[in-house]
């Protein structure tokens, strides 16, 4: 190998981890707490060819570090790490393998599938115990020094208060592959989501927060890509600090800067669903590509009694060992990169128990978790969990710390069932349009805890959830297996696609139902991209490998039905902005206040009777009303307030059922007909207390007092 570089070398410093531009050069950091040598390795521009390969002088704290003068961003490497090949010790140094470095800002080339990538000599009798030593460079992506100056136009975060916080979960190529008025060449980019027509629609729609699917580098698989599939979703991610390269429409992290900062001048949060809960490199048979080459017994969580094998919490293969410190800086240096670099407002984490996760099992003052809340950079993100895995004790929703807010899967399922008809399921609704607060009202939390939604990636879309009684994941390639089979579902009459326009009125009715109980719930919605106007994926409720015409959004295939669902979205989300009391800083009780004599909450029944015990008991209960009382104090400051009161009905039977009206809690004042799922473009007019009003079967009502 080369040596010219030699004589630009020094001990450079421990710290920051990775490759960081320093003085006249570079100064590279690797944490490995088993390794006995590092080097960098030094690529031309094609990276194909590799230039020098330099060993790290010093060894501070479990650190190898060196600076090398001379090198400019733009540099290609990588490393390769000695050490102890014992995997039954948990060890798979090998140095024939060139690894991706943790904290790399940029990545360049694709893998290329090959047993070179394998630390084993794969179909070997000893499988993984025994040694490959062909060299994997020509086969895996290149790291990429990066300059990080940029010059922002917006220089503070958005910080969209999280009483009005709308969420809109969004994939960053399936958002715009198909969008008209998105250049062809920035389509399926950072660039193209940047686009002023894409930020038009959110901010005329009304949300206000886009949640992007993992847009940090990921791996597709092979038993995807020898189906003509790909990891569509990107939920295996490899580099923690660098954008998927894919999404660029030049190969430049500013792009992604340049698209945040769009978004922030538009009033607009950018949310991050990140990956930290395991890697592409799976169990003891998976490839060597970066964690497992550079020091596998501290990055992952092996079995104790068996250090060979992984413990398996994420169905995966391998678990990030966050109970390792070293590891749980990586994490949250890259949190606080994307924060403090990239300028994002939050993250949404992927089957977040397991960060949670000690060796003790699920523990809400954990490492990481105490980390994020002591943090003064990441505590003042929006942080928001997935609180379930596949592992022990995985579902943990409400057992987050103050701080978090959670994705509430309760209130997607008793949504569903309750507008399917289901018998026994009113009291588990009126818990949920009131933010759930029997499972997230502790500790000081606030209804914002609960993050309501009835669709995400994972699942069917709205349009499908009125369509199909059954999955249809043919195109997966698995034999229509993947996928969940318990969706509460209804198809409204037919499976999938029909004439019958008696059906697709009653679904496109369902599908208000379901978006108006989200959108005028406490807590905090959750929409998924393309909902608003009725995108289908043709029954594919798992259309993680569908990156193709099934998973995009059909921009142009938006029908006069569509654009009407699109403005009864953008009525319903105006409606939440200008009605504080649907908002509330402070979980409903229903119980009077010491003071002013109110109830913030009254439950009423159709024949104008407050709802009691016997009513809720009742399983064939399915039409009741909520009033909330715009004058209980917003907040625990003891004042009245002075905003509108609303009336809201359900009415889930199939028959129409009259409602008598209770008077509104401000005297000389009478009910105003804001929304009807059954009849959304009708003038409701004025409604007096008292007053019966016949409901459609199948709809909802919201009166507002004036």
């Amino acid at each position: 190998m080369p040596t010219s570089y030699d004589a630009r070398l020094s001990e450079g410093t421990p710290h920051p981890r990775g490759a960081t531009c320093i003085g006249d050069g570079v100064n590279f950091a690797l944490f490995s707490a088993n390794a006995t040598k590092v080097e960098v390795c030094l690529f031309d521009e094609s990276g194909q060819q590799e230039l020098a390969r330099i060993a790290l002088p010093e060894y501070t704290d479990e650190v190898w570090h060196g600076h090398i003068a001379g090198i400019q961003p733009g540099q290609r490497y990588g490393y390769r790490v000695h050490g102890p090949y014992e995997p039954e010790k948990g060890h798979r140094f090998n140095p024939h393998k060139l690894l991706l470095d943790p904290y790399a800002r940029a990545h360049v080339g694709e893998v290329q599938w090959r047993d070179e990538l394998f630390g084993y000599t794969v179909g070997h009798p000893d499988a993984d115990l025994s040694f490959d030593e062909r060299d994997s460079a020509p086969f895996v992506p290149k790291c990429v020094v990066v300059d990080s100056s940029f010059d922002w136009k917006m220089r503070e975060r958005v910080r969209v208060p999280w009483d009005r916080t709308v969420f809109y979960e969004a994939h960053v190529k399936g958002m715009t592959e198909r969008h008209p008025q998105v250049p062809e060449a920035e389509r399926g980019t950072f660039k193209g989501l940047g686009h002023e027509a894409v930020i038009q629609h959110l901010k005329q729609l009304g949300v206000t927060s886009i949640e992007l699917l993992p847009s940090q580098t990921f791996l597709s698989q092979p038993f995807l890509l020898d189906k003509g599939l790909k990891n569509y979703w990107g939920y295996d991610t490899i580099g923690f600090f660098a954008v998927h390269p894919d999404y660029l429409c030049e190969p430049s992290v500013d792009e992604f800067k340049e698209m945040v900062d769009r978004f922030h001048k538009a009033g607009l949060e950018v949310i991050l669903d990140v990956v930290y809960n395991h890697t592409p490199e799976g169990n003891e048979l998976g490839p060597t590509l970066s964690f497992k080459g550079i020091d596998n017994a501290s990055y992952y969580r092996l079995m104790p009694d068996q250090p060979r094998y992984y413990i398996n919490d994420t169905g995966t293969g391998n678990t990030v060992n966050l109970s390792h410190p070293r590891v749980l800086q990586m994490v949250t240096d890259s949190l606080r990169y994307w924060v403090t670099e990239m300028q994002v407002d939050g993250f949404r984490f992927d089957l977040a128990t397991i960060l949670a996760r000690e060796p003790h099992g699920f523990d809400d003052g954990g490492g990481f978790l105490d980390a994020c809340r002591q943090d003064p950079i990441l505590s003042s993100v929006k942080l928001i969990a997935e609180p379930w895995d596949c592992g022990p004790g995985g579902y943990q929703v409400g057992g987050f710390p103050p701080g978090w807010a959670e994705w509430n899967d309760r209130f997607r399922d008793t949504v569903r069932s309750y507008w399917k008809g289901e018998p026994g399921t009113a009291a588990a609704l009126a818990g949920c349009v009131t933010a759930s607060g029997d499972t997230f009202n502790r500790r000081g939390r606030r209804p914002w805890a609960s993050v309501n939604f009835i669709t995400a990636h994972d699942g069917y879309v709205l349009a499908d959830l009125v369509s199909y009684n059954e999955r249809h994941n043919e195109a997966n390639g698995e034999d229509n297996r993947d996928g969940h089979g318990d969706n509460r579902s209804w198809n409204c009459g037919a499976e999938g696609p029909t004439d019958d326009e008696a059906i697709n009125a009653l679904r496109a009715q369902q599908q208000r139902n379901l978006l108006a109980t989200l959108l005028l719930s406490q807590g905090t919605p959750m929409m998924v991209a393309g909902d608003e106007f009725g995108r289908t994926q043709h029954g594919n409720n798992n259309a993680y490998c569908q990156d193709n015409d099934i998973s995009w959004l059909q921009w142009e295939a938006i029908d006069d039905r569509g654009r009407a669902l699109q403005a009864f979205v953008q009525r319903l989300l105006a409606l939440r902005s200008e009605l504080p009391v649907l908002r509330r800083g402070r979980f409903l009780t229903g119980q009077p206040h010491e003071e002013l004599g109110l109830r913030d909450a009254v439950w009423w029944a159709p024949d104008g009777q407050e709802m009691q015990p016997g009513h809720w008991e009742d399983g064939n209960t399915l039409c009741f009303g909520l009033m909330l009382d715009g004058r209980a104090p917003r907040s625990h400051l003891e004042r009245p307030a002075d905003d509108a009161s609303v009336l809201m009905l359900f009415n889930a039977w199939h028959e129409p059922i009259d409602f008598t009206l209770p008077p509104p809690p401000e005297d000389g004042r009478q009910w105003a007909l804001a929304v009807d799922t059954a009849q959304p473009d009708a003038d409701g007019g004025m409604a007096a207390g008292g007053e019966v009003r016949q409901m459609a079967g199948r709809s909802l009502l919201l009166f507002v007092s004036r």
